[in-house]
């Protein structure tokens, strides 16, 4: 049977809930419910003073029987919430001094015998829904996170006709290169890129080809035109693409990123959401059918463009083995920086100097990196990188060897695990070898230890998985829907409730992690801020690992809560002004966290200009931080001889919460 039978709204097959988050009742916190003060007790002068220890017996009657725990069950209650509303309810009526007239009487006529204890029920469940306010509001709530049918939250992109046009293919295919192709020849456009250094680059070419384009990223906005009007193009993180403005062309590069836990919501609110009567989606052909059926749902057809790579490459019969077979235009990929320092220092230690990429380095060190090591004239003529070459960077590789296969991975729970890198992963990373146009024609790839090639072999013989399901992520008129109706859960515990309550189909769909947004809207909870303010801020894309960035987040909310602009004299001290070029390893990460955190600060002034003013003074000191970064990189192998004999100059070392360094 076709899976395109799945999408019949009447046939859907849904889940309701992650099954890591506990039940629904254990997420609610219960609400303190008091006795509202008056003058007069007039229960007790028409009734007469209620003898506590009658009312706790009678009270302990009504609890455990079963009459009343089936009603309550039958009124939404379960037996987390039952306990909860029963100790609450007890509180309140033996230390309220004024209860309600009708609790009053009620409780007074059971004392003398005159009425059944099953009489407190009504006034039971009144108490638990003010107690639970989800209790009197959840069909309402999960109307709200109704999430089966996402192509309806687009109505721009529903009134066109679009036409979509999938270019399939792996690394090295020009796929990529025929979508931006249309791209220059539209009349407006816009590129959805994964990174921004894939949007940076589109804006360049795009405006070196003639072609008026701005640059969009979650950090800042770049304007082609001099008087800084927009331009009918725009290259932008995918995140930030506007489902609003009407485009000719529409591009969303590395389609398969719609599997991602964390970020997938992007590319699927790209694919459905973005507003042009072209959209041609690049990527991986694991992602050809799970996009069919997704524009099925928007009644949408694809058109499939299908190309081959256009160089050879080769899987070599030996592994390396050693180090000293490193050879003029090798990439060594490692998954963690400790192996990457450690391949550094022995690799220079043969008398070859090395270009280094990794993740958390900036934008301007990589492409300095990068430039390094593609320049025939220049010395450096090997690569240690990370995977961060795998998307974003034009690199002339002629043979990349996988130092390991093992990657650190996050699970669906959110929690780190080591495991064997994908098909899709390995595919990626090896297709950087043999770039078609360099002094490469062939691409070759090896892995460093003789135990791992077999693996390698096996996992460049397969074709990716397809991909089944994409991500969805609440948005922040949903939450503030929910705050509505539950005005005492904090943002976390909204977020929670939020996912265990909502309904997605289950066949296409998944809701995507939201560990790191929790941990920062714990991280604030304290800190006095309107819900929007909040929720953007716990948008923010910080790595939570290092903790002088978290501790620099808390500050910016808080003086933002306080309604104090952050100054860029203010900020100075916060993050040491001026910066010294690094001496030690603990130098350089230090720097690389504090370039996070002026990330971090262009990132709220694009959305808070009013409190974060100086924009334009904090890219001038990401450029000054960027040129020691890049020093410090160029003399690796000193700083980390340095790191054995030196005191860091830094005050403030960029380590995790067990004292590795990051």
């Amino acid at each position: 049977m076709s899976r395109n039978i799945l999408l019949d709204p009447v046939r859907l097959r849904v889940i309701r809930c992650k099954k890591t988050l506990p039940p629904l009742s254990q997420l609610m916190v219960p609400v303190p419910v008091k006795c509202e003060s008056e003058t007069f007790n007039v229960g007790a002068e028409l009734t007469g003073k209620l003898e506590r220890h009658e009312v706790m017996g009678w009270l302990a009657k009504f609890y455990q029987r079963r009459e009343i725990k089936n009603a309550a069950l039958e009124n939404g209650i379960d037996n987390h919430i039952y306990h909860q509303t029963y100790l609450s309810f007890r509180r309140f009526c033996l230390d309220g001094e004024n209860l309600p007239v009708d609790l009053h009487i009620t409780l007074s006529d059971i004392t003398s015998g005159a009425c059944h204890v099953d009489a407190l029920l009504p006034y039971f469940i009144r108490h638990a829904k003010l107690v639970f306010p989800h209790l009197e509001c959840i069909d309402d709530l999960k109307k709200i996170s109704d999430l089966r049918l996402p192509a309806n939250w687009y109505p721009e992109a529903r009134a066109l006709n679009r036409k979509i046009i999938f270019h399939s293919g792996p690394t090295n295919s020009g796929k990529t290169f025929h979508a931006l192709e249309r791209f220059f020849g539209s009349k407006s456009g816009v590129y959805c890129g994964p990174l921004k250094l894939l949007a940076s680059e589109v804006f360049y070419k795009s405006n070196q080809r003639g072609v008026s384009c701005d640059l969009v990223t979650g950090e800042e906005r770049n304007f082609a035109k001099a008087n800084n009007s927009a331009s009918s193009h725009v290259s932008c993180t995918v995140e930030m693409v506007s489902v609003n403005t009407p485009y000719e062309v529409a591009i969303i590069d590395e389609i398969q990123m719609l599997k991602d836990p964390s970020r997938g919501w992007a590319w699927t609110r790209a694919l459905l959401g973005v507003a042009a009567e072209e959209v041609h989606v690049c990527g991986e052909a694991a992602a050809i059918d799970v996009v069919k059926e997704i524009m099925l749902s928007a009644n949408e057809e694809v058109e499939i463009r299908r190309y081959k790579r256009l160089t050879e490459l080769v899987i070599e019969d030996a592994s390396l083995d050693t180090l000293e077979r490193v050879r003029p235009g090798d990439c060594l990929v490692c998954f963690n920086k400790q192996d990457i320092f450690w391949a550094t220092r022995q690799i220079e230690a043969l008398g070859m100097e090395c270009a280094v990429i990794y993740g958390s380095l900036p934008p301007g060190t990589k492409l300095a990196q990068a430039q390094k090591f593609n320049d025939p004239d220049h010395p450096c003529k090997v690569l240690v990188a990370t995977d961060a070459i795998g998307m974003g960077l034009n690199l002339n590789i002629g043979r990349v060897i996988f130092n390991s296969l093992i990657k650190p991975t996050v699970n669906e729970k959110g929690e780190k695990e080591m495991d064997t890198i994908s098909t899709s992963q390995a595919l990626q990373i090896a297709g950087r070898a043999g770039r078609y146009g360099t002094q490469f024609p062939i691409g070759y790839v090896t892995t460093l230890k003789n135990e791992d090639l077999p693996t390698l072999k096996r996992l460049l013989s397969q074709h990716p998985e397809s991909i089944s399901q994409v991500g969805l992520h609440p948005t922040a008129e949903q939450i503030e829907l929910y705050a509505y109706h539950l005005p005492h859960a904090n943002l976390s515990n909204l977020v929670d409730i939020f996912v265990n309550l909502s309904t997605v189909d289950d066949s296409l769909y998944f809701i995507c992690n939201v560990n790191d947004f929790k941990f920062l809207a714990d991280m604030i909870q304290h800190v006095p801020l309107p819900l929007r303010a909040r929720y953007v801020f716990c948008c923010a894309p910080i790595n939570r690992k290092i903790p002088f960035v978290c501790s620099m987040f808390l500050k910016f909310a808080r003086q933002y809560s306080r309604n104090e602009a952050l100054t860029f004299d203010w900020l100075g001290r916060q993050i040491g002004l001026p910066f010294a070029c690094p001496n030690t390893l603990l130098d350089l990460v230090h720097l690389e966290s504090v370039f996070d955190v002026l990330d971090l600060y262009l990132w709220l002034s694009y959305r808070f200009q009013d409190l974060f003013p100086a924009a334009s003074l904090v890219r001038d000191t990401q450029k000054e931080l960027d040129y020691l970064i890049q020093m410090g990189v160029a003399q690796l192998t000193k700083l980390l001889i340095n790191s054995e004999t030196k005191v860091s100059s830094c005050t403030t070392p960029a380590i995790d919460i067990h004292g590795k360094l990051l």
